[in-house]
């Protein structure tokens, strides 16, 4: 097996970011639509496979899960995005010496460890076998914009009355 350095993996990040780099991004990934997206989501890959994994990527067990299809978990790709964003701002062109220090510090740890959590976005995925996740079911999507079936708003908590604990 051939082993490359982190230099040759990160090939293709040039010292001036492209347009669609990270450091040129106006919003975070959640916001960007069709082509856009889709570029975005491209760079985040090649970043994520390039990088972030050789580097940082430990060793896949059920206490720190990882799922190889992880851009199909929304959370995933919104969490890495904002690692990706923070790592161009902190170690890039014009960054200072401990902008590396911050962002491992800062993002990259409790980025790793949201993710890999065992009751995190990759809960139940396994090397080779993605398991998608079913949104939080809620009784109503706008519970407060549609008076008639519901009936009125509960008041705001100033009117409340107080706990019992709090009226001793």
């Amino acid at each position: 097996m051939t082993r490359t350095t982190v230099s040759e993996q990160a090939a293709g990040f040039d010292e001036d970011p492209p347009p669609d780099s990270p450091l040129s991004a106006p919003h975070l990934i959640l916001y960007l639509e069709g082509p856009e997206y889709a570029r975005t989501l491209r760079n985040l890959t090649l970043w994520t496979h390039r990088l972030l994994l050789p580097v940082y990527g430990r060793e896949v067990t059920s206490s720190a899960p990882w799922c190889s299809r992880w851009w199909a978990h929304t959370e995933a790709v919104v969490r890495l995005h904002g690692l990706w964003l923070a790592w161009a701002e902190l170690t890039g062109p014009g960054s200072d010496a401990v902008g590396p220090a911050k962002w491992h510090r800062d993002h990259l740890v409790p980025v790793m460890y949201s993710l890999r959590d065992p009751m995190g976005p990759f809960a139940g995925c396994k090397p080779g076998f993605h398991r998608a996740k079913e949104t939080p079911s809620v009784d109503d999507m706008d519970p407060f914009g549609v008076r008639q079936a519901l009936g009125p708003p509960p008041p705001p908590p100033s009117s409340r009355p107080a706990p019992a604990w709090r009226r001793r």
